[in-house]
């Protein structure tokens, strides 16, 4: 998100595993084939890939630790610096804004239909959105208060959320409940976003929905949390570590206990999942950190960090490249037409594998395409900043 003033090379490891990982599984060949651990749980649970967007939350939060700490501690900085994450989250929503409507834009422009009805029609929120919106409020709490109250207000919101979800009857239910449809999230989902601006594939509610958005910050505050500790110069490195382990720890029991109760459940980023999550994090940075800045062990992390510097822009070109690819469109013999992309998915691979083996070589390929654009990138120095 920014370039950190006290950087941490097993952050940024960290982070562009995190990001490999989303790529990986945002671009399988066939979403009808796809093996069980690449896939989101299907309603309450938790996967491995469940845990990917949290993790890359929490990481904004530990970044902004390091990258902001200096100015929280000059006043006179406070205003610019709110300005420019106020900034830098307008430009993360636009981005995504502009994924979501780019190929509804084309689709109007090449059938002679109205650019208007691509607008009526755009999903609003999103990954992208989500992160600019979590990062404008989480650094702006993250310069104006303490950071004991940070820890208050990571726990309010968590709390306020349960309350809100497990006790708030649902207007034209009558009762509290977290299904899919019928649960306060997708309530208030359709009634401000309105079903023709939530997720396509389900209408009815969106796993990045307003309400939800508000334990998304509290894992955006965790990572905050965690990077105030992991700069301290008054602790040894041994006792950072131990500490983030024990923390994290404690935070994936506490998610599992509340889970009882309160479901871990990413659509909904319940509690239980914020602290389940973040907790996994926790242990992840903690991990990578002793062995690649405190043990020095640093040749095996370039292909990761290469991802991790420069994140949003692989993120974003993955989403759009599919989108700008399958604009060209091949004709068949029958008179169907096939997306350019599609097309060679089904002739280079499609062939020579199963069906589910060829969906995971083909997200392998797109992360390892990307790769090489990155590693030259890096090679030259060149870091997008949002």
């Amino acid at each position: 998100m920014t370039e950190p003033k006290q950087r941490l090379l097993s952050l940024d490891f960290f982070r562009g595993l995190t990001v490999a990982a989303m790529i990986l599984v945002n671009n399988p060949g066939n979403w009808g084939h796809i093996y069980a651990p690449l896939e989101h749980a299907e309603w309450n649970g938790c996967t491995p890939t469940d845990l990917i967007f949290p993790f890359f939350l929490w990481i904004v939060g530990v970044s902004i630790a390091f990258a902001m700490s200096s100015s929280k501690a000059d006043p006179s900085t406070h205003q610019k610096t709110m300005i420019k994450a106020i900034k830098r989250g307008i430009i993360l929503y636009l981005l995504g804004f502009f994924l979501a409507i780019f190929g509804k834009i084309i689709s109007a422009i090449m059938d002679n239909g109205s650019i208007w009805e691509a607008f009526q029609t755009v999903r609003l929120l999103g990954v992208l959105q989500r992160i600019g919106i979590v990062f404008i409020i989480s650094s702006i709490i993250f310069i104006k208060v303490s950071n004991k109250t940070i820890f208050k207000t990571l726990i309010v919101i968590l709390a306020v959320y349960w309350a809100l979800m497990t006790f708030i009857p649902v207007p034209g239910v009558g009762y509290p409940n977290l299904e899919k449809e019928t649960n306060l999230a997708a309530w208030i989902d359709r009634g401000i976003l309105t079903e023709a601006h939530t997720w396509a594939s389900s209408k009815t509610w969106d796993p990045e929905g307003i309400l939800s958005t508000l334990p998304a910050i509290g894992t955006c505050l965790f990572g905050i949390l965690v990077g105030v500790w992991m700069r301290r110069k008054d602790v040894d490195n041994p006792t950072k570590v131990a500490w983030l382990f024990t923390t994290g720890i404690a935070a994936v029991v506490l998610g599992l206990i509340w889970d009882l109760q309160f479901p871990i459940n990413k659509a909904l980023w319940t509690s239980s999942y914020v602290l389940y999550a973040g907790g996994l994090a926790s242990i992840g940075l903690a991990l990578c950190y002793w062995i690649i800045d405190v043990q020095g062990y640093k040749k095996f992390t370039t292909p990761f960090v290469v991802y991790g510097v420069n994140a949003i822009t692989v993120f974003f070109l993955a989403g759009l490249m599919p989108r700008v690819l399958n604009l060209i469109q091949i004709t068949d013999a029958d008179g169907t037409k096939t997306g350019l992309l599609v097309r060679f998915y089904e002739t280079c691979y499609t062939p020579f594998f199963s069906p589910i083996n060829a969906s995971l070589v083909w997200a392998i390929t797109y992360v390892l395409g990307f790769y090489v654009l990155l590693y030259f990138m890096y090679k030259k120095n060149i870091i997008i900043k949002v």
